[in-house]
């Protein structure tokens, strides 16, 4: 299969099974060139939470493509309202989809979805990550999240073959806590992601590499640019 990255935290996992899209944030993402036009077929799109740095074009493709909308009740009950094709789940659960499983892990974050009339946050339930096997790999698209003790059980359980971590701090973990994560997870891969973007969450990706060499060297780091991909 190949992961292509499109800045931020999107990712488009393409293989034999199916094409799915995840967080898929690209009108307004200054880090990507891509457009939710380029994306005329998918299997599903993968949201973890209803930040609009997230959320993005979901809502979008999916009237564009039919594809569903995999998140948490609440927010695939938003999208839903929409005009959008769902399949709600939530965090412990999982599911069989024609590309392969899905299922949610926690993630420590909000998920408030911006009120397009300016009023309060419209209430997103709880953010998420997704581990997600396909053609018999297991892949963690973290969220954005803090450190939690329990990576190390979703990696004791799930030998993981890609780990996407966000390291951009501020918002979610940064560089050390990130090394730390992948020494829970223990991936083959980790991609960094969540950073750079915007100047609040500027990184030296240079660092990451350096620590995570010295403190998990099982762990190969692919810091993707914006259009580049990986085949797993």
């Amino acid at each position: 299969m190949h992961i292509y990255f499109h800045g931020h935290s999107c990712f488009e996992i393409k293989g034999k099974s199916g094409r799915i899209l995840i967080d898929p944030f690209l009108t307004g993402n200054p880090s990507t060139t891509a457009k939710p036009e380029d994306f005329t077929q998918l299997d599903a799109i993968l949201v973890t939470h209803g930040h609009s740095d997230h959320l993005g074009d979901a809502i979008q493709l999916s009237k564009q493509t039919g594809a569903p909308i995999i998140a948490v009740f609440e927010l695939a009950v938003y999208c839903q309202s929409q005009g959008a094709t769902i399949h709600a789940m939530h965090v412990g659960g999982k599911h069989q989809f024609s590309f392969g499983w899905v299922k949610l892990t926690q993630a420590l974050h909000g998920s408030g979805i911006e009120n397009p009339d300016g009023g309060n946050m419209i209430y997103g339930g709880a953010p998420c990550g997704f581990l997600i096997q396909i053609e018999e790999k297991w892949l963690y698209h973290a969220g954005d999240t803090g450190l939690f003790g329990d990576m190390e059980l979703i990696g004791r359980r799930h030998p993981l073959a890609v780990a996407m971590l966000p390291i951009g701090d501020n918002f979610v973990m940064g560089i050390e806590e990130a090394v730390q994560a992948a020494q829970l997870l223990r991936p083959k891969i980790v991609i960094p992601m969540h950073y750079n973007t915007f100047p609040l969450i500027v990184q030296d990706v240079g660092e990451f590499e350096r620590l995570l060499q010295r403190r998990a060297p099982e762990s190969k780091l692919s810091a993707l640019k914006s259009g580049e991909m990986i085949e797993v």
